[in-house]
């Protein structure tokens, strides 16, 4: 069975649902459990961007890996107050796609599951924003559990 479960969350409405499959699948298993949220800087490292926002770039890096942190400390005490110790990882790049960044993570650190929400977005939306999931679906050589979800109208 499972022994190294990884859990891949983004702070939207599905973190709540993804994280408690992954605290149950961790305790009915057996399994350590780590926590990993990916902060996609490719837009911050776009030439463009930086010529336009010279001063604000690195104090935006700087919010989204406070504010990263953050929720992944909320999210290790949830799982704490669920029984389960959960390691926390904070993943990062200028380059690298979000389901990269997961792949490389999950690889390193020898997680025999890696399970992720899926935001259930189709048509134009989709192509425009891209699944992450889907990526994942074909490219990593982890075993997944997708935790479906509907987009909330907002």
């Amino acid at each position: 069975m499972y022994k190294r479960i990884m859990v891949a969350v983004d702070d939207s409405f599905m973190t709540s649902q993804v994280l408690t499959a992954a605290v149950e699948l961790a305790r009915s298993t057996g399994a350590q459990l780590a926590i990993c949220h990916a902060i996609d800087e490719t837009i911050l490292a776009q030439r463009e961007v930086a010529m336009m926002l010279p001063n604000s770039v690195g104090k935006t890096e700087a919010r989204m890996r406070l504010g990263a942190q953050g929720l992944l400390g909320r999210l290790a005490e949830t799982a704490r107050a669920a029984g389960i110790e959960a390691e926390i990882m904070l993943v990062e790049s200028e380059q690298k796609h979000v389901s990269d960044m997961l792949i490389d993570a999950a690889t390193e650190w020898q997680a025999d599951l890696l399970i992720v929400g899926t935001h259930g977005r189709r048509g134009i939306e989709r192509f425009f924003v891209g699944s992450v999931a889907e990526r994942l679906v074909r490219r990593s050589q982890v075993s997944l559990l997708l935790v479906r979800g509907e987009e909330r109208d907002q």
